[in-house]
């Protein structure tokens, strides 16, 4: 599985931006696909994750109700639509993919086994 991610990029605080994750090699069915992401001398952390088959979300505290994450099985493509956005959401946005995963392991990113390149998101003040 290749995973390609863009739509990164530069916004001012309270402003929006959505990224895509592009998947080539394979088809998924019962996997878990979402995003991570790593912020300048912070380790990677959770953010959303969404169940291939069912489309069932699960967000990180600190984006619920403002990221969305979606997908569409057509196009084999994952969405972040991110609004509101903080300067504490600057980071680098990897997303990934993983076989089925129960739920205590979702936001785990040793238990993902496909990394898309990551895109830089820059919140400025």
């Amino acid at each position: 599985v290749q995973l390609q991610a863009s739509g990164g990029g530069l916004v001012q605080a309270g402003g929006s931006l959505r990224l895509s994750c592009a998947a080539s090699g394979r088809t998924f069915s019962n996997n878990v696909v979402g995003w991570f992401r790593q912020g300048p001398g912070k380790e990677r952390e959770f953010v959303a994750a969404i169940r291939w088959s069912g489309a069932t979300t699960f967000y990180a505290d600190s984006v619920k109700g403002r990221f969305t994450i979606s997908r569409d099985s057509v196009k084999n493509t994952l969405y972040l639509q991110m609004n509101s956005l903080k300067p504490e959401d600057t980071a680098v946005y990897y997303c990934a993919a993983a076989p089925y995963l129960i739920v205590t392991t979702i936001r785990n990113a040793q238990r993902y086994n496909y990394w898309g390149q990551g895109t830089q998101v820059t919140v400025s003040s």
